[in-house]
């Protein structure tokens, strides 16, 4: 049975379709308010439930990376059939999720939320145990209440399925190696103090995409929930700008530099 409110939306607009991948352990409600504000610019937004979340912890522990990215493709589908064009902001897995998409479907733009390549040390994944004696094990979730929000988005898993966190990093892994397929125009933002996905994640990202059209936001106030936290009207209005085609990318920069945090030069240009 599906949590109240984790159910998938779909917010019918215009022609440009945009499809929303929610986070690991997380519900299309986390994407709610990003999807209403996308839907007031004029686009159609659907938010597909990610297989085994919403749900149990024990149905999360049964499902594998390959169903959490058919759910994507099942989202996808749906949206290519009543728009013209389908472009995918993923937030955190949903980001690695929307990477994967693009790498083998027409996608017409990406915007990556908090998309992790690297964990944060503090997080411990280098103390995870091989799958092997992970079957049934579950470990305890610490998500801060949040405030404002849609109601489902505090209504979330209290532990995470120890083999499901394998199967995301299986899927992480799967995404460094298709990035190079990845050539659509990309909007990676990113938090300095995510304690989830490390922030050094979202220069890998745009290292390794093939894409020249690209661009790297660092935030200052956040965490790792983008679309939910402090700076989620900047996240609002900077997704729907690039989405519109209304961004203007930087000039491209060595890897170096895309490394460094740029959030106040991009402000002076807003």
């Amino acid at each position: 049975m599906i949590q109240k409110g984790a159910e998938p939306f779909f917010l019918r607009g215009g022609s440009h379709g945009v499809l929303l991948l929610h986070g690991f352990t997380g519900s299309p409600a986390d994407l709610l308010l990003l999807g209403q504000s996308l839907q007031r610019q004029g686009m159609t937004v659907l938010a597909p439930r990610i297989a085994g979340h919403g749900t149990t912890e024990e149905d999360l522990s049964r499902q594998t990376a390959e169903d959490f990215l058919d759910s994507a493709r099942d989202g996808y589908a749906l949206l290519t059939g009543c728009c013209k064009k389908v472009s995918v902001v993923g937030h955190s897995m949903g980001g690695v999720l929307a990477f994967l998409l693009a790498a083998e479907c027409k996608v017409h733009r990406i915007v990556s939320l908090a998309t992790p390549v690297f964990i944060a040390p503090e997080r411990g994944a280098d103390r995870l145990p091989p799958l092997k004696f992970c079957r049934g094990r579950y470990v305890p979730k610490h998500r801060r209440p949040m405030k404002n929000v849609p109601d489902a988005v505090n209504e979330t898993y209290l532990t995470m399925p120890l083999v499901s966190i394998h199967e995301l990093f299986g899927l992480m892994h799967t995404m460094t190696e298709q990035l190079g397929c990845v050539d659509r125009p990309t909007l990676i933002l990113h938090s300095l103090g995510d304690h989830t996905a490390d922030p050094k994640s979202a220069a890998y990202l745009a290292e390794h995409i093939a894409t020249e059209r690209k661009d790297v936001i660092y935030l200052k106030r956040s965490g790792h929930l983008l679309p939910l936290d402090k700076e989620r009207d900047k996240v609002f209005a900077l997704t729907a700008k690039f989405l519109l085609g209304k961004y203007h990318f930087h000039k491209h920069r060595n890897a170096e530099e895309t490394k460094k945090p740029r959030e106040s030069e991009h402000q002076s240009k807003e």
